[in-house]
């Protein structure tokens, strides 16, 4: 049998084992957006090599400012939370306990990838650093890994208000989530506006919040049934009438992620840029469920959308792992190689570094052939081990952050 009639049949298989009831087109939504994550960050993960071989971070945005639109497509964090409300109220009103025990059993789902991530680099770190790898290196390898999982914490946050998000999607519908936009807005008038000079900085610190509730809450409307095809129209076009407005007429920076050395950013924490652009692909996301759930009736289509939510979290931990297997050794044997270890300055550099892309999503399969086990219950860990993953995880993370 040839190899693709094999991956034809384990298609097909999947196909026929999907429940009736399941919603392609959210996992296919998911899948997507989950996907963009690695894809953006190893886009505008560059890297520069100093004299004694150690990596250090460097993005392509600095340098390509045309690069800044690719940002809009790629910036799908909006969609993923858009989805992760819908999925999440259909799921809190299944659950067979209590509220409590279903958000415990939410937060051991995501918690134990990310232990997994940070305990193996924890242990890893040492043995890399017997071997030679460069101080440098190790600290910029850990600050990747652990930048991802900043979404974690956030995400267990706003699932934890989902049935504060019921309660106000049933009272309101989609108009739920007009005042956390009003929110940002106003936190956004505070940093830019007239006033910014005296304004304390860690007032932007307010828009984390409800900078990435916004979406969610749509979706918990959404999974509700109080946002149809009208409403989705009006958060499409406000979405897009708002992210006009505030790029030429506010000037709100280009990217959708930090550029280094700018003196303004769209992320961490959100802007009112970030809340217009997840607001018009929440609208294009509700109008184009139908027929995305046409498209992935089959069987092709289908399964490569199973594989990667059954993965989800492995991809989002691990793939930064992914482009470092490629880097480390690339700079440690060869120094300098096009699109993986030159600096981000051109747009050659652009066009090297997407040929790197299938390396990295190979590496990134391999990997998760492995990790995927943290994702599993930890049925056959004992609790002294559960106890020594934290520390080690608790370690790297002092160490990514420069705290040791």
């Amino acid at each position: 049998m040839s190899a693709a009639a094999g991956l034809r049949r384990a298609a097909e298989r999947i196909d026929r084992r999907t429940p009736a009831h399941r919603d392609r087109a959210v996992d296919g939504l998911r899948a997507l957006a989950l996907l963009a994550v690695p894809v953006g960050h190893w886009m505008v993960g560059g890297f520069t090599v100093d004299a004694d071989g150690g990596l250090h971070n460097a993005s392509p945005l600095s340098a390509v400012g045309a690069l800044a639109p690719a940002s809009w497509v790629l910036q799908m964090l909006g969609v993923f939370f858009l989805v992760g409300g819908y999925a999440s109220v259909l799921s809190y009103h299944r659950r067979p306990g209590s509220a409590g025990a279903w958000l415990r059993g939410r937060c051991a789902r995501l918690g134990r990838p990310v232990l997994g991530v940070a305990a193996v680099w924890a242990l890893a770190a040492p043995v890399l650093y017997a071997a030679g790898v460069p101080e440098a290196t190790l600290r910029t390898a850990a600050t990747l890994v652990v930048q991802p999982l900043w979404f974690v914490g956030v995400y267990l946050v706003v699932t934890a208000l989902t049935p504060y998000c019921v309660r106000a999607a049933r009272r309101l519908g989609g108009w739920a989530a007009a005042p956390l936009l009003a929110s940002v807005a106003v936190v956004d008038f505070l940093r830019y506006g007239p006033f910014a000079a005296s304004v304390p900085g860690w007032v932007a610190v307010l828009n984390v919040l409800p900078g990435w509730l916004f979406a969610y809450q749509l979706g918990v409307a959404w999974g509700e049934g109080r946002i149809g095809r009208r409403g989705a129209r009006l958060l499409l076009a406000g979405g897009a009438v708002l992210f006009a407005v505030l790029l030429l007429g506010f000037h709100y920076p280009a990217s959708m992620v930090g550029v280094p050395g700018a003196a303004r950013t769209n992320s961490h924490p959100p802007s009112l840029l970030v809340l217009a652009l997840a607001a018009a692909q929440s609208g294009a996301a509700v109008l184009l469920r139908e027929r995305l759930a046409r498209l992935l009736a089959r069987p092709a289509l289908w399964a490569p959308v199973v594989v990667v939510n059954l993965c989800a979290m492995t991809v989002l931990c691990w793939h930064q792992t992914a482009m470092l297997a490629a880097a480390v050794p690339g700079a440690a044997f060869t120094g300098e190689v096009a699109g993986l270890t030159t600096a981000p300055d051109s747009a050659a550099w652009i066009a090297a570094r997407a040929a790197w892309l299938p390396v990295f999503a190979l590496l990134l399969a391999g990997i998760a052939r492995y990790a995927r086990r943290f994702e599993e219950p930890w049925r056959r860990v004992s609790a002294a081990w559960r106890a020594a993953a934290g520390l080690l995880a608790a370690g790297f993370g002092a160490f990514a952050l420069g705290l040791a």
